[in-house]
């Protein structure tokens, strides 16, 4: 494994470990929509460190697809008896799961992803720029 994947793997893990713990601040601090939107945000971009995590290659695009098609899938699945009964038993699969499906979450998660897209793209473009530059033209 390169150098370049094992420190965007750490990365990963910090940047997983900061939303994580922005997402419990806020919910210990305030409640209601900001609560709520927030951690919906917040959750979409755990996913999204978590997809880079596992394929640092990966495309931005592909990354925020997987991550959002993730997030969505588990929230429709709140719409069966399986998370919430799962949540009752387990704090663990409580955060992870969720209990009841919510629509406004479905909007959320794209909204924590897509930030993250954008800073993906700038900086794959900007390391790729460094790694090709440009030859200076001559003059005739």
């Amino acid at each position: 494994m390169s150098l370049a994947m094992r420190w965007t793997r750490l990365l990963m893990v910090v940047s997983a470990i900061g939303f994580a713990g922005a997402a419990y601040a806020i919910r210990a601090v305030m409640d209601g929509p900001i609560e709520q939107y927030s951690g919906a945000a917040l959750s979409g971009a755990i996913v999204y460190t978590i997809v880079i995590f596992i394929w640092p290659p990966v495309s931005p695009l592909i990354a925020g697809s997987s991550a959002i098609a993730y997030c969505w899938f588990i929230e429709f699945s709140q719409l069966t008896p399986v998370p919430a009964a799962l949540s009752q038993r387990s704090w663990l699969a409580r955060q992870l799961l969720g209990a009841q499906f919510d629509p406004v979450d479905v909007v959320w998660y794209p909204i924590g992803v897509i930030s993250l897209v954008a800073a993906h793209w700038v900086l794959r473009a900007r390391t790729r720029s460094r790694a090709n530059p440009t030859p200076a033209r001559s003059e005739p």
